[in-house]
């Protein structure tokens, strides 16, 4: 398996929520075909990621993957389970949880997988959760999964997992607006209990990608802000690409950026310009904003 952040910088990680779902704002091409996410994979091996990132409930995105990658490749896959957003965990939601697993491996055509992350961090904190987190250290135990950990929204989330578990790997939202676990501390609070930190929404959903003026309606409240970030991309000769890449690639915390996308041009586009950014640490932090509306996509009110 690959060694996160051996470089001093965080990996690429490819994203596949697009693989089997129609995901994202600015998403119109809709799933790529197969070919497609082919051409994907086989530029992301030729480039130097690592990292597939993927999950039960992304439609059909982990039978996708098992069709086009070759048995033997380079990347560490990782899968979430089944979200069970339940009350209670009882014995038999754990066996069901048990059963899903399985089948994303037979779906990846995969014996085992570099991590198995919560999808839904409740699950874990619900009464019986601990049940579900010690089957997933079995899974562990049998060589099924090398890291076992969460996905998470919140810093509340953090704290409550925290002190209860011995978590591997965390995914979590990152972006030059949504800076609050920067600036809660969690990310460096992560760091210290040698926590492989997994940042995804890098992008927010291509929000950021958008100029400001052809915003929805919706995100007038942060369109002054983006226009005054936009400013400040056009003076470091920046794109919008270039600038959300580069807030993510001078985190020291994080070892892996999940970036999503449709086409194999867009990676490539990706690759280019992370080659081409500087490890230099960049103070973004007048853009960050703590709007709960705008920076989490779960509450939006728009069509995406």
């Amino acid at each position: 398996m690959n060694t996160p952040n051996a470089s001093g910088r965080p990996r690429l990680g490819i994203g596949t929520v697009q693989f089997g779902t129609e995901y994202g704002i600015t998403n119109r091409r809709g799933k790529p075909s197969m070919t497609e996410v082919s051409r994907i994979v086989q530029l992301a091996a030729d480039a130097g990621a690592t990292l597939l990132d993927t999950a039960a409930l992304y439609g059909e995105a982990e039978q996708v993957l098992g069709s086009v990658l070759p048995l033997r490749h380079g990347f560490d896959i990782v899968t979430k389970t089944i979200q069970l957003r339940k009350a209670e965990i009882m014995r038999s939601d754990v066996d069901r949880v048990e059963q899903a697993f399985h089948v994303s491996l037979l779906r990846l055509r995969q014996t085992s997988v570099y991590g198995l992350l919560a999808h839904h961090a409740d699950d874990l904190l619900a009464p019986g959760g601990d049940q579900l987190f010690a089957r997933m250290q079995e899974w562990k135990r049998a060589r099924q999964v090398k890291k076992i950990g969460v996905s998470v929204y919140s810093a509340a989330q953090i704290d409550a997992l925290l002190p209860r578990y011995p978590i591997d790997i965390i995914q979590l939202p990152l972006n030059l607006l949504d800076q609050r676990l920067v600036i809660s501390g969690h990310l460096a609070r992560l760091r210290k209990r040698n926590v492989e930190i997994h940042s995804r929404s890098v992008f927010l959903q291509g929000l950021l990608l958008i100029p400001p003026d052809r915003l929805p309606d919706y995100f007038h409240p942060v369109r002054g802000l983006l226009k005054t970030y936009n400013t400040w991309l056009n003076r470091q000769g920046w794109s919008p690409l270039e600038g959300a890449l580069a807030y993510v690639r001078t985190r020291p915390e994080i070892d892996t950026v999940i970036v999503g996308v449709c086409v194999r041009e867009e990676l490539q586009e990706i690759f280019e310009a992370w080659s081409h950014l500087t490890d230099k640490p960049i103070d973004m932090s007048a853009f960050q904003c703590d709007n709960d509306d705008v920076v989490n996509p779960s509450t939006w009110k728009v069509k995406t």
